[in-house]
């Protein structure tokens, strides 16, 4: 798949940081992740420190999929209100999934202290109603996360004001918030693993899946064969190849990222990211080195060659949007760029096994506006399926929930 348009700023910024090989040779493993993402990098990386012989295999350069493509905005905050979900599936259930992910979070800023160097930058969030008529939703919201113990604050247009510089009829302020270079992050997880000993390939696409009663054979388009006991399949969007059942859809976004600012002229920026109740909703969030990072725009669009043409024109879409917000700010795009991603019905990811392929292949599919997060998560998710334990999100964010 081709899963991205323009110039992605990680990808810009980091350039091609390290080559691996592709993969030659028979090869065995306890589990074999396919995606050289930043999903893939977060599952290898906790298999591996818990004694599984893992092998990476990607079939572009190591992270050079949807990773380069995203704008990384780590929220506990998923893109489906904690009501709807709770309308959806129970209180009960709503909640577990916002904790899961807030707790994600600070386990993120942990493993990006070992890495160091991966822009990991912890801040604050701003939700703020689009229009008048939204203004019930969020304080629904707003008092189910407050019940549940979430660090989060009402604000009226006046505090907004007050604190943004901008109008809007109300927000919710949530305490808990983080960015990343998730490019950056997936090439220090897996060069730290192959260090530790993992095997990593790039430019090797795997092809076919024969799953026995003892484990699984992968073979490659040039007919190399991988024997595993499981494998994880981390491969994103392109995941969906794999099953006869469509379970998202698949959409493009859009985004760019300015050169670097005055810090007095981002002002709040530089700690909160905001993100509106619109769908699709326009984000900000600044960088480490004080570029104003901006997205949004999303349209039906999976056709490659039309996602290219629009990037330009919705750039500019999203310019015009951030100058009725701030009309202070210089800003104009220095990067732009699209990528894929995929909705679920209820923004939930999918985690584990499916039945059209047994137990033993595992898909990881972090779809919706908390991919990284999520990812984090389903590391430890698929990490309990291999070891046969059971997981308080299995069945939540697994194939089960669709009936």
């Amino acid at each position: 798949m081709d899963l991205k348009s323009g110039y992605p700023f990680w990808a810009i910024r980091n350039g091609l940081m390290r080559a691996y090989p592709p993969l030659r040779q028979a090869l065995r493993c306890d589990v074999l992740v396919v995606g050289g993402g930043i999903t893939g990098a977060l599952i290898a990386d906790e298999l591996a420190a818990h004694g599984h012989e893992v092998a990476v295999v990607e079939q572009r350069d190591i992270g050079w999929g949807s990773s380069a493509a995203s704008t990384a905005l780590l929220q506990y905050e998923i893109d489906t209100h904690m009501t709807e979900l709770a309308a959806r599936y129970g209180e009960d259930a709503a909640v577990l999934a916002y904790r899961a992910c807030a707790e994600a979070i600070p386990q993120l800023q942990a493993l990006a202290a070992e890495l160091r160097g991966v822009d990991f930058r912890r801040g604050d969030s701003l939700y703020y109603a689009s229009r008048g008529r939204h203004r019930d939703d969020l304080r629904a919201e707003y008092g189910l996360r407050r019940k549940h113990g979430f660090g989060v604050h009402w604000l009226e247009p006046d505090d907004i004001d007050a604190a943004y510089g901008f109008l809007a009829p109300a927000a919710i302020l949530s305490d808990l918030a983080a960015s990343v270079d998730p490019y950056r992050m997936a090439h220090r997880l897996l060069a730290r693993l192959q260090r530790h000993g993992a095997q990593v390939f790039d430019r090797t696409t795997v092809t076919g899946l024969r799953p026995t009663s003892r484990g699984v054979v992968a073979t490659t388009a040039e007919g190399v064969e991988i024997r595993c006991g499981h494998v994880v399949l981390a491969a994103g969007y392109a995941n969906e190849r794999w099953l006869d059942q469509r379970v998202a859809r698949n959409r493009s976004s859009y985004a760019f990222v300015t050169d670097p600012l005055p810090a007095e002229a981002l002002g709040p920026l530089r700690r909160t990211m905001l993100w509106e109740s619109a769908r699709p909703y326009l984000y900000l969030r600044s960088t480490a080195d004080l570029r104003l990072l901006v997205g949004g725009e999303d349209d039906a669009v999976d056709i490659p060659a039309r996602r290219d043409a629009r990037v330009e024109r919705k750039a500019h879409g999203l310019v015009v949007k951030v100058r009725r917000l701030f009309p202070h700010l210089a800003v104009a795009p220095a990067f732009a760029w699209a990528g894929t991603f995929a909705e679920t019905r209820d923004g939930l990811p999918f985690f584990g096994a499916h039945p059209q392929w047994g137990p033993r292949v595992l898909f990881a599919m972090a779809y919706g506006g908390n991919g990284i997060t999520y990812s984090m998560i389903g590391a430890g998710l698929l990490r309990a399926a291999i070891e046969r334990r059971r997981h308080r999100l299995a069945r939540l964010f697994g194939f089960a929930r669709l009936g």
